[in-house]
């Protein structure tokens, strides 16, 4: 699965956003995604593809962010 899938998939099942919603220039709050979300984001990422993130990771704001920061760090580790 790709990032912007992960993306899709979690907030469908985690807050019901419809994955048509989950566009790479939507605002991650604007999608119900707020501090707490975005941490239980980041350990479905990790537990997902076996990634630890650093914990001095600037916080994405969009979708296309998030996925651009997950796609960059699974390159880095692949």
């Amino acid at each position: 699965m790709d990032s912007l899938g992960l993306i899709r998939e979690f907030l469908q099942d985690r807050l019901g956003v419809e994955p048509v919603r989950v566009l790479s220039e939507a605002p991650l709050n604007s999608l119900g995604v707020d501090s707490l979300m975005m941490l239980e984001l980041i350990f479905e990422f990790e537990d997902r593809f076996g990634i630890t993130l650093s914990k001095n990771l600037k916080s994405p704001k969009t979708v296309g962010e998030m996925a651009a920061l997950m796609d960059r760090l699974r390159s880095e580790q692949g």
